[in-house]
């Protein structure tokens, strides 16, 4: 029994003890390797965090805030009087347009050739990105990319062109944020004003206009086809350059409409046989250079040449096409006559020309040629050279002499003359055109045939501080010299500035600036600025009408006379500077005053008799004939208080005070026609003392 007894605990005890070891071991080494297992986990995580992290930095990724306010740099247009485009400044040539307001199949033809699952991915479509991985592998290159239009987006706003894995990872990246933010309508009208087309066009209206001289929304499907087939590779399939690819890539986005569902196959066939006009309808045309010339010039004082590059303003000028053709054809016609009376071939030294026409009620310059030719000299000859106006300039001093009470009969002797010159000991004695004296001269004979001594005279006696006063509120801005030699017209003015004298002739005495822009909208067509409608009264109208009357004497009768058979009134001036080398000559009509200038530029004489009557004159009546159409043939407007009576063309009083036979119709204020029936009376009536 002892031994029995003694065996029993020595078999249980050792069982016992060693499975409770074990299962304590067990649980200490469990929960070591779950905590290695954590740590190690978080260590993998934090580093595949940071290497993200250290991804993202290193890609530099923009944000996509810039385009909740797309404002791309857009083109300023210039338009003519008509609306005619004729000039562009830009960066990126461009217009923008809502979706909204183009052909329904325009969107869906890019949809098509470019991401048809556009609506249902998220902006990255993974199946184009394998399909284009697996070509580029298989293929050694990277010819194609996948994109979809959302990332075409991001790269062409916010990435830079280059083929690279980085830029294409910043891109997919960029493409998600940009779903996730904007609407498809929002990303498909960014995309449409935004891709470049080729040619400089950037934008489906660019686009149109640039291929097929139209805008997009009159775009046909046939044309809308081979836009959509462009941003793939501009240059390759531009209708301009390679047609038969255009139409190959044509085909190609057809029948991806028609497999889309957006057309049938066959409105697709039709468009395909369709015929297309390809080809720009805006085109620069030479004659209109030196006057967008200085609209430039204006709008980049202005505005600065970024703002006016990239603002998409639309600049309306008073430019009349039309009318500046014709001024090109007639200065070109003068030029010729030039040469045929000089006997000079076509490769001799030529002079240059200039030519101004402005409407008279309100300054629009409506034509202006600044040289023979843009391209050899831009130059401006019309607005920047000053030169000796020689006799155009004596209008100011009449005008002057009218205001002062003076008529055209007022006497002055034309006799020699000689007076201090400009140095000490010197002597001035300056001669009539012709070297002849013609005695007792009244002042309309003195204008209308240009008499130089009796102009010096009426200088002499009205004083040459009130002619500069006139002058420069009649438009002069150059400096004027101030002594009697100005009765010669020997200080330099542009043409532009003696044009705008005598456009305040014609205006009955106001005088309006030249004006060559008429108005300004911003690229929603709101009015930026409109030009001023406002004149400024600086001569009597009487004045101006008495000038103007004996004016179209000179055209009648006196050294205008190249200038007659225009048909309706008309007045104007001959002008010749020294040694014949500046040839001038302005007119007006009731509604149009335009002036011409020849000469060379390197002053010397335009040769023999080669006078503003001769060289000139014919010029501004051929422009005039040809734009004869498009002029008022309305009477110069007789003011109140004047009177047009005979008067004796040799002692310049009127006929109903002596009885004269030979008479001139003059113009008279009624307040001169009564002092001198007054004067008349006193000399004839003996005096009661």
């Amino acid at each position: 029994m002892a031994t029995k007894t003694q065996k029993k605990p020595t078999q249980k005890t050792p069982a016992k003890r060693p499975v409770k070891k074990s299962s304590k071991a067990a649980k200490r080494w469990t929960q070591t390797h779950l905590i290695i297992l954590v740590l190690v986990t978080s260590g993998l995580l934090t580093a595949c965090i940071c290497v993200i992290l250290a991804l993202f930095v290193s890609l530099r990724i923009p944000t996509i805030s810039s385009l909740a306010d797309y404002r791309p740099p857009l083109t300023t247009v210039i338009l003519d009087r008509a609306g005619n485009k004729i000039d562009r400044i830009f960066h990126q040539n461009r217009f923008l347009v809502e979706i909204d307001n183009l052909p329904q199949l325009l969107p869906k033809a890019f949809l098509a050739a470019e991401d048809a699952r556009f609506y249902s991915h998220r902006g990255v479509d993974a199946w184009s990105i394998l399909r284009a991985l697996f070509h580029n592998i298989s293929e050694g290159d990277r010819s194609q990319g996948g994109s979809t239009i959302t990332q075409q987006v991001a790269r062409s706003l916010l990435l830079s062109p280059e083929k690279t894995y980085s830029r294409k990872v910043k891109e997919a990246i960029l493409a998600y944020r940009i779903d996730q933010v904007f609407s498809k309508k929002d990303i498909l009208t960014i995309y449409l004003n935004q891709i470049y087309f080729g040619s400089g066009a950037y934008g489906v209206e660019a686009a149109a206009q640039t291929y097929f001289g139209k805008h997009a929304r009159n775009l046909s499907l046939a044309e809308i086809a081979m836009l959509a087939g462009l941003p793939q590779a501009p240059s390759r399939y531009s209708p301009l350059k390679n047609y038969e690819k255009a139409r190959k890539r044509q085909a190609y986005v057809l029948n991806r409409m028609a497999a889309e569902g957006y057309i049938t196959a066959t409105a697709a066939r039709k468009a395909f046989n369709e015929k297309i006009q390809v080809g720009q309808s805006f085109k620069k045309e030479p004659a209109y250079q030196y006057f967008l010339q200085q609209v430039k010039k204006q709008l980049t004082r202005k505005y600065g040449a970024p703002l006016l590059a990239a603002g998409g303003f639309t600049i309306h000028t008073t430019l009349d096409g039309e009318m500046q053709i014709q001024a090109a054809k007639a200065v070109q016609n003068g030029i010729s006559a030039w040469r045929k009376r000089q006997n000079k071939d076509a490769s001799s030294l030529t002079p240059q020309t200039a030519l101004i026409a402005m409407e008279v009620e309100n300054g629009f310059i409506r034509a202006l040629i600044g040289g023979t030719n843009f391209r050899s000299s831009q130059f401006n000859r019309a607005i920047q050279a000053k030169r000796q106006p020689g006799s155009a300039f004596k209008p100011i001093i009449y005008a002057t002499a009218f205001e002062q009470g003076y008529n055209p009969g007022s006497i002055f002797i034309d006799e020699p003359l000689s007076l201090p010159g400009s140095h000490s000991g010197n002597v001035w004695q300056p001669e009539n055109f012709s070297g002849d004296n013609y005695g007792p001269t009244t002042l309309r004979d003195g204008l209308i045939y240009s008499r130089n001594i009796v102009t010096i005279k009426v200088l002499q006696e009205i004083g040459v501080k009130p002619v500069t006063k006139l002058a420069q509120k009649l438009g002069i801005r150059s400096s004027i010299t101030e002594n009697l030699s100005l009765a010669l017209g020997t200080s330099e003015v542009s043409l532009l500035e003696l044009t705008s004298v005598y456009g305040a002739l014609a205006n009955e005495g106001d005088y309006i600036s030249p004006v060559f822009i008429e108005k300004i909208t911003d690229k929603n067509g709101n009015a930026m600025e409109k030009a001023p409608q406002q004149s400024t009264r600086v001569l009597n109208p009487q004045t101006a009408f008495q000038v103007t009357h004996l004016l179209e004497k000179v055209i009648e009768q006196g050294t205008g006379r190249k200038a007659r058979g225009l048909g309706i009134p008309a007045a104007g001036k001959t002008g010749t500077s020294d040694r014949n080398q500046d040839a001038w000559f302005i007119g007006y009509t009731p509604s149009m005053v335009s002036g011409v200038w020849l000469g060379f530029d390197r002053k010397k004489t335009l040769g023999r008799k080669e006078t503003g009557g001769r060289a000139a004159a014919p010029v501004w009546r051929d422009f005039m004939g040809r734009i004869k159409h498009r002029l008022s043939k309305d009477d110069f407007t007789i003011p109140t208080g004047i009177r047009i009576i005979p008067m004796d063309i040799e002692t310049g009083l009127p006929r109903e005070i002596d009885g004269a036979e030979k008479v001139s119709w003059e113009a008279f204020r009624e307040e001169d026609i009564e002092r001198l029936k007054k004067e008349r009376t006193e000399i004839t009536t003996p005096s009661d003392l």
